[in-house]
Formats: C-alpha cells, structure tokens, sequence
C-alpha cells in the first residue's frame, strides 16, 4: 500500500503496512485490548519510533507507575531516552480515610483535576506523539457514559489544536461493550488474545476503523518477543504477481518423468497423498535434490519429523541435506505446530522466497499444519492464499498429507486435492507375499500425465519405479490387488 509523507510510523513494519504506511498525523487513535494483549509494548514502539525521529514524545500513565514502564523497556532491550513519562497520580490518597469520606474529593473535581493536570504536562512538554495510558481509569471518574464521551471529546480536540498524535489506550476492564470511543477516534486497533486447548496463547490484531485511509482488514496475528511486537499481516495473494518462465522441472528418474507426463510445471503445487509410511517425504526429498542441483535455492519446512532424524535418514538414500543447508541451497526449518501461528508460518515462507530465493518449497505435511488452525475451512482457505502467492511468485509447492489408515479405505484429515495442480497418490499392495508400493498421478491440470499405476521401492538410491503393473486394480477403490501374472520388482540387495 502506498506510503503518506505525513504519517506517523509505529515502528512495527507490519501494523504499518496493515494501517497503509502508518498513522495520519494531528488525530487521535485508539488501541483497545484485555490486560496482557502488548498495549503497552506497541505504544512504547509508538513512542521510540517518535523518539528516533527526534520528535518530542510523552506517556501519560494512569495505571502503571514510571518503574513498571521503565521495567518493561529494559526487558525488551530498549532505551527510553527522548521519552518523558508523566506518572498521573490520582488527587486523593487512597490510604488516607479521611480523604475517601470528604465530599471536597468528589468524582467531579477527580476528574477535573485529571484533566487538568494532562493538559499541564501537556503544554510543559509540547510533545509531537502522546499516549494516554488507560482511559478505562477516566471512565470509571466519569461514572456516566455521557460524561466520559464529553470528557473523551475535550481531550480530542485539545490535541487536535496542538497537531498532535494521540494513541489512547483503554483496557477493556471497566464496559467491555462500551463503544463511545469509537465514534470520536479516528481510528480503532483491536488486540486480541486466544488460548487454545493446547499450545502457547495466540494473538490477533483487527483494524476496525480508520477515516479516509484504505487499511487491510481482517484479523492479522501478531507475537510479543523480546525486542518487541511482531505483526504479520494476512497474506493476500493477489498483490504479488510477479513474471517467470513456465518451464519444465524433471527429476533424474525417468520414470517418474514419463509418470507425471514429462516433469512438474514451474510455479504449480504438488500433492503427494497416501498412508504412513509410503515414502511421501522421500518423494518430495527428490524434488529439493533436483532442485539444488539445478543451482536453485529450496525450503522445507518439516512438521511431523525431527530434523537431525530427517538429515540422518536422508543420508541412507544419498541426499545429503546438511550439506545442502551448509551451503546455503537448502532452508530447512522445523516447524512447532503448538506455538507457530498461521500468520507467523506465511512471512516464514514470504522470507524463504523473497530474501533467500527460494524456488521449490516442501510442506511436510498438512496433518501437522492443521494442528495450527482453528478449523478446517480457516486451512483450505489459508493454503489456498499461500498456494496462490507462491504460484505467482513462480515456486514449485510439493505439498505431503498422510492418510488416515494403512489398507483399506483410507480418507484424508482435510481435502485439497482442488487446490493442487498435480496430484500423486501413494499405496500399498500385497504381492508374492510380500508388501509393496505403488504410484500413480490421478490429476494434472497442464498437460498430459501416465496414467498406468507403477511400483516402486525405496533404496539406497533414493526411489526405484518399475514398470507399469497392468494386472493392477483397485487402486481407487483403497484396495488395490493384483490380478494375473506382472513384472514386480526385485527386492533391492543391502
């Protein structure tokens, strides 16, 4: 989205993209969110961004003292230097008893008093950024709905005269369903934060309002880390077009060539689906090993496996892995289902393409994706978006999901099979006694495919194909058998 000279930074890279470059300057936000949602830390990124533009800045607190704010920054790492924090304490002493009983200290002089004294600091500092830090602390002086919009309403157009951004935090403690300061805000950011059944909390920011600026909508997740808040914004696909050649990728099976009707199409996805076991990883393993010996850059991102057993195990079947990361041709991460958001796992892969260059990209396997989403549809429609982004960024997506089952009728825990380009379907079969692999391509958008249905084996070569089993059915059935006389392959020598 275009950038405004104008605007006022937040400092987060991606709420700032989400905002449309950042805040309009001389307005007054709010940032609303239940205690723990990162309030704070974003309006301390607020401030700091200020501060580095040499900009005058102030935090006006009603709810955390000058040392709870101070301990915040120095867990983050930052400095708060250019920043000047106004502890507001409230009129009367609490822990006077007498002054709780005399009526001099009423809720109206309270919050006349309140006021008076932000506007005090105010015209002390003349900042250019300010935060109110929280207005639940003026609605409960207010007591009255009216009073608080009133008293909302002069602190806007105070700072609104003085051409100052004001970002206005509220707590959500008091009226949850108090909504009078969205109406006078020119803009509105919602924090929210979810706790799975399993798994660390998850945090999600919304855009609810902004006057006259185009914003991107929806929920967009978002992290607090060491250093500060992380915002991702959703992935929408349409906005990264980008022109490649439509080539064709081959591996170094002929077989498997003839099988997927000459190669894979660059830029289009690949689904490898069948049970445990069947050689799904192995199968997309022979991309990324084509891939780095075209002198591409490939990612994996494993979910279901270790790394360092996938790295020992690729061994066996001489695809070196760790020499491929060594060299930087291969991004290989292990992914945590439990603690990475969708949200996160998409500006991974943005990464991978976009800075590392990568061209062929291996998702192992959507059963551990899944265990990140809220539901099914939130998946179809989330692979769908990055299926999109990476095909018009020109990567090859190879794409595992295991079955449930062994034999029999098998199902998958979540249908894609619409959105992949290619399709490859991976069984067992008995045959002289023995169990035994089969593959076949059940779908290709471009082109033409085999449509026989071959054997193969995992070796120390990597996969061996055989010929075509023309005595084989039932493959689509979940029950594929053998009729009559094949050629079957030999089992392969240690």
């Amino acid at each position: 989205m275009a950038e405004r000279a104008e605007d006022a930074k937040i400092g987060i890279n991606g709420l700032d993209d989400i905002l449309g470059g950042g805040l309009e300057r001389g307005r007054t936000y709010l940032l609303e969110g239940a205690p723990g949602a990162g309030k704070t830390t974003i309006a301390m990124q607020f401030l700091m961004q200020g501060a580095a533009a040499d900009e005058s800045c102030l935090y006006v607190t009603l709810s955390e003292t000058e040392d709870e704010l101070l301990a915040t920054a120095r867990s983050h790492g930052w400095d708060m230097s250019g920043i000047e924090i106004y502890e507001l304490v409230p009129p009367e002493n609490l822990l006077d008893e007498d002054q709780q009983q005399s009526l001099l200290y009423s809720s109206d002089l309270e919050l006349g008093e309140t006021t008076r004294r932000i506007f005090e600091a105010f015209e002390r500092i003349k900042p250019r950024r300010v935060v109110l830090d929280s207005l639940s602390e003026i609605r409960l002086l207010a007591q009255s709905s009216l009073r608080y919009r009133r008293q909302v309403l002069a602190l806007k157009h105070y700072f609104s005269r003085s051409g100052v951004t004001v970002l206005m935090l509220d707590d959500l403690t008091s009226d949850v369903n108090d909504k009078t300061v969205h109406s006078i805000a020119h803009g509105v950011v919602r924090l929210d934060e979810l706790a799975p059944e399993y798994g660390g909390d998850r945090r999600r920011l919304r855009v609810t309002k902004y006057r006259g600026r185009r914003f991107r909508g929806g929920y967009h997740d978002f992290a607090i880390e060491t250093g500060g808040v992380r915002v991702f914004p959703r992935l929408v696909s349409a906005e990264h077009r980008h022109p490649f050649d439509r080539d064709m990728l081959t591996t170094d099976s002929a077989e498997l060539n003839g099988l997927l009707g000459g190669g894979v199409d660059r830029g289009s996805s690949l689904l490898v689906l069948g049970p445990a076991g069947t050689g799904k990883s192995i199968l997309a393993l022979t991309f990324v090993k084509t891939a780095v010996e075209r002198g591409e850059t490939a990612a994996m991102f494993v979910f279901d496996e270790e790394v360092g057993m996938l790295i020992q195990r690729s061994l066996g079947l001489g695809i070196d892995l760790q020499a491929m990361v060594d060299s930087k041709k291969l991004v290989l991460e292990q992914i945590d289902a439990a603690e990475l958001t969708p949200g996160e796992f998409s500006e991974r892969v943005r990464q991978c393409v976009e800075v590392a260059g990568a061209r062929t990209v291996v998702v192992d396997s959507l059963n551990g994706y899944q265990a990140s989403m809220p539901g099914e549809q939130a998946l179809i429609l989330h692979m769908h978006e990055l299926l999109q982004y990476l095909n018009r960024r020109g990567a090859t997506t190879i794409l595992t999901v295991a079955q449930h089952g062994l034999v029999g009728d098998m199902r998958s825990p979540v249908d894609v099979t619409y959105l992949a380009d290619t399709v490859i379907l991976l069984r067992y079969f008995e045959a002289a006694g023995r169990v035994r692999r089969a593959i076949s391509v059940v779908k290709k958008r471009m082109g033409f495919h085999e449509d026989t249905i071959r054997e193969y084996q995992i070796g120390g070569r990597g996969m061996t194909l055989g010929e075509p089993l023309t005595k084989f059915q039932g493959v689509l059935r979940g029950v594929p058998t053998l009729v009559g006389d094949a050629v079957l392959l030999k089992r392969e020598s240690a």
